[in-house]
């Protein structure tokens, strides 16, 4: 079993994943919003069925994305079982992440409380699971203290690295370019379709999830808001079964926009160098 990309795009695809699907698979309900004002396509042009709309729908979210780039703002992802939250501070080259992947049934359960203090990284691990007791390797990496990574290994590696010249853990702004439909269903709330085929690159999807839905990841139904100032608050995908995988929601939400802290680096007393058996799992 292994997690793929925890780094800047770190929660999100490990979300998706396929093989920790597998162990906390999850279910998505909700629909991707009511229809008050007509369809545009992604140019912003009204459908023949519909009269012309105020603004384009399309560039109102490829706008709202632009605040992200600043690094600056705390965040949420919820998927397949599996939940994160964190922040990421730019003007101190931080970030910080908790994410919990399965759940008490799960084969292999995973808590991860992630720190990232340029030029530091280190990550505190909590494994649980018929896997994680019938593997050694696996079992003794409950250190309950955080394990320092030497920077040296991680360098390019997209699982345990964070790259602060791409600050977005579920890379929006790609995402929002592959919008192929949208309307305004209210006050600062859009919904439509969106090409998921380039999430992988995001970081939003696991490349295999997007291949198991063949066609269908041409026209994933989302919902997006934003807030007062236009900037994006939340984004939700909602995709289709594909394959064993059933439907299932997957769900992004920003803010404190200008306005997060510095991480935390964790107290010298609670830090011991990784051991070999860390990158390996990771890798």
């Amino acid at each position: 079993m292994t997690v793929r990309r925890l780094g800047a795009g770190l929660v999100a695809a490990a979300l998706i994943t396929p093989a920790l699907a597998a162990c906390a698979s999850g279910t998505g309900t909700g629909t991707a919003g009511s229809t008050p004002s007509p369809t545009v396509s992604a140019s912003g042009t009204a459908s023949p069925s519909g009269a012309p709309v105020a603004g384009d729908a399309k560039q109102a979210l490829l706008d709202s994305t632009k605040e992200i780039s600043n690094g600056n703002f705390r965040f949420t992802l919820a998927g397949a079982g599996s939940t994160a939250e964190g922040l990421v501070h730019q003007p101190s080259q931080s970030a910080a992440m908790k994410i919990a992947i399965g759940g008490p049934s799960a084969d292999l359960a995973m808590k991860l409380d992630v720190v990232h203090f340029k030029p530091d990284s280190w990550v505190k691990l909590e494994l649980s699971g018929p896997t994680a007791d019938s593997l050694p390797a696996i079992k003794q990496l409950n250190l309950g203290k955080y394990q320092h990574l030497d920077q040296n290994r991680i360098k390019g590696n997209r699982n345990l690295g964070f790259d602060f010249e791409k600050v977005d853990p579920a890379g929006s702004a790609v995402l929002t370019q592959g919008i192929t439909e949208v309307r305004s269903t209210g006050t600062g709330a859009y919904a439509g379709t969106i090409d998921v085929t380039k999430a992988a690159e995001a970081g939003s999807l696991n490349a295999a999830t997007i291949a198991a839905l063949g066609t269908q990841a041409k026209t994933v139904p989302f919902t997006a808001k934003v807030d007062p100032q236009g900037r994006l608050s939340e984004l939700v995908l909602q995709l289709p079964a594909a394959g064993q995988t059933a439907a299932q929601e997957v769900k992004m939400t920003y803010s404190d926009y200008g306005a997060a802290t510095a991480a935390q680096k964790p107290p010298a007393d609670q830090v011991v160098e990784a051991p070999a058996e860390l990158y390996s799992l990771f890798n």
